[in-house]
């Protein structure tokens, strides 16, 4: 058997630090029970620098989402989603791209 490829999925906007804490804090959850973790927090960071929640502003949103898209229809195996997910319009989208494809919904 495989180790299981994750997208962690979870609300931003409007958030403090965009969540990226919660993000870290699951990231490193599942990576400790085995898992491939794709975090968009993480890939934000290498994008757009460590400083990226002083300067957000450099970020393009279209950009993180082919991003986080293009790594879920290539190598996720299931979506993970962070509490709150079903108020995050971003989320929802990624929620029903791994539906659509058959991935694994995961609950956090």
């Amino acid at each position: 058997m495989s180790i299981k490829r994750i997208y962690l999925a979870g609300p931003m906007n409007g958030h403090e630090k965009f969540n990226f804490p919660a993000f870290f804090a699951a990231a490193k959850q599942l990576r400790s029970e085995g898992y491939i973790v794709f975090s968009p927090a993480e890939n934000d960071l290498l994008l757009y620098g460590q400083d990226f929640l002083d300067h957000p502003e450099r970020a393009s949103y279209k950009i993180c989402m082919e991003d986080d898209t293009r790594w879920i229809c290539r190598y996720a195996d299931a979506i993970a989603l962070l509490p709150g997910w079903e108020n995050s319009k971003g989320v929802k989208v990624e929620k029903a791209l791994a539906e659509c494809l058959g991935l694994e919904i995961i609950y956090l």
